[in-house]
């Protein structure tokens, strides 16, 4: 298969939001980004980590969660970026638009969440068991996925900053209540945001890893 690069209109239940699909020749699997609270598909963090994954021959959609007037309310009120339930509900409309896709449909698929995303990846691979293979925890939420972490089936990998004490707390909190596989690595030196030098490649190699022998 060639390259595919594109500007995307994804309908998720009543609206419809705008995503960047990237196929690389040969795609092995895609990974669906969903980004944290406040964030939107051009974070920094998660293109450098979608051009990592991309080298790996794993295609990638980064999509916004929430329409640009959703956005606009959400930055004065703050309204939507902790309704998780309706954050995972639009990862589960993408994610059936990729299952519907020409180009996507036989591509197996996994989550690349942060912070709240995290949260909406993991209530979504619940939901979705046999249509997710794997997810990717980047300074995630996971205990905000409440009931649905023990429905959780996906292998899950669950990436913290060695600095971030409360999120650190939280995600062994989480793990508690999960009965799937899944780890936890804990990046020395590293804030939540994980903006220390070399610490956003070191994520990046752990999920390549991490994808590499699940997204199948």
């Amino acid at each position: 298969m060639s390259k595919v690069e594109l500007t995307v209109k994804i309908p998720v239940a009543d609206v419809e939001v705008e995503g960047n699909l990237f196929l690389p020749p040969d795609t092995k699997g895609i990974v669906v980004f969903v980004h944290g609270s406040g964030s939107s598909r051009f974070s920094p963090r998660n293109q450098y980590v979608a051009k990592e994954f991309n080298k790996a021959q794993m295609g990638t959609l980064l999509f916004d969660l929430l329409t640009k007037e959703e956005e606009e309310k959400d930055a004065l009120t703050a309204e939507y970026r902790f309704n998780i339930a309706l954050l995972a509900e639009r990862l589960m409309g993408a994610t059936k638009w990729i299952k519907d896709n020409p180009k996507t449909k036989n591509l197996a698929i996994g989550f690349f969440g942060a912070s709240t995303g995290a949260a909406a990846a993991l209530i979504a691979a619940a939901k979705m068991p046999n249509d997710v293979t794997t997810v990717v925890s980047r300074g995630g939420r996971p205990d905000l996925a409440g009931e649905y972490l023990s429905d959780v089936k996906a292998p899950t990998l669950l990436l913290v900053g060695g600095l971030d004490e409360e999120v650190i707390d939280l995600n062994h909190k989480a793990m508690r209540n999960m009965t799937n596989k899944n780890r936890l690595i804990i990046v020395d030196g590293a804030t939540h945001l994980f903006e220390e030098p070399g610490k956003l490649e070191k994520v990046a190699r752990l999920s390549v890893d991490w994808l590499s022998h699940y997204l199948r």
